[in-house]
């Protein structure tokens, strides 16, 4: 069984990878990619597989977008810690999800059921643009970030986190009851899963509307944004004047 891994935190694919091989004894993982260019742009030129393991949010889009763009007709097995999406888009499309964080049971169970349905599998019969269309119309505000602590990986949903910060190059979020951790992605990334209930205020922070106390005149025409939460930094939260028109339309909810 020749399968391919979609997924853009490492350590997750490196875990995905190794059950999935302890469990299936004659698989063998293809590729492991980890993101919607890199899918589409190996799929156009590698032969399909038996089999595809898929995050759902990566970081520069859904995957969900791979195959709108090109034609796979392998049955995908989705990985997610969004319960909501999972829960409406695989009743009767999909060939079945895991939540996040999985378990050598719940992939195996996923492996059994994709045998079982093999045979009689309709793979054209898969409408995934039709689901890509369903996501698309979510808001992402249950989305989740993964948090490794010591042997555990923990989701911890987007809707919980007052602001996302880079400190010393590294980027951390701290919840709205202060918990602080960090976090293996890119504020760009983070940007892409959060939606409009964030902000990108500049380079380093990506703030919660919740969060927000109020903003005041600053320097040089800029904004001064408070939070609600305790927060100090070596930097103040701050909104270029290029951007204080389109920060204020969009804390007001336009």
């Amino acid at each position: 069984m020749k399968i391919v891994i979609i997924e853009d935190e490492k350590l997750t694919a490196d875990d995905l990878a190794e059950i999935i091989l302890k469990v299936e004894h004659g698989a063998q993982i293809i590729a492991s990619l980890s993101s919607v260019k890199e899918a589409i742009l190996y799929f156009h030129k590698n032969k399909k597989p038996d089999l595809i393991f898929s995050d759902i949010q990566l970081g520069d889009g859904l995957s969900f977008e791979i195959f709108k763009a090109v034609a796979v007709s392998a049955p995908i097995i989705f990985c997610t810690a969004y319960d909501e999406y999972a829960l409406n888009a695989f009743k009767t499309n999909g060939i079945d999800y895991i939540l996040k964080p999985f378990t050598k049971k719940t992939i195996a169970n996923a492996l059994g059921k994709y045998k079982e349905l093999r045979n009689n599998l309709s793979r054209s019969a898969i409408n995934y643009e039709t689901i890509l269309e369903l996501f698309g119309n979510k808001n992402p505000k249950d989305a989740s970030v993964l948090v490794y602590i010591k042997d555990k990986i923990i989701p911890v949903k987007t809707s919980d986190i007052a602001l996302f910060y880079i400190e010393n190059e590294i980027t951390h979020f701290i919840t709205f009851n202060q918990h602080r951790h960090i976090v293996n992605k890119a504020l760009d990334e983070l940007e892409a899963i959060t939606g409009n209930n964030f902000y990108r205020a500049n380079r380093q922070y990506l703030i919660n509307r919740r969060a927000i106390k109020d903003a005041s005149q600053y320097f040089h025409r800029k904004l001064l944004v408070n939070l609600l939460i305790p927060f100090t930094s070596h930097e103040p939260i701050t909104i270029s004047k290029v951007k204080v028109t389109e920060f204020l339309n969009w804390l007001s909810g336009n």
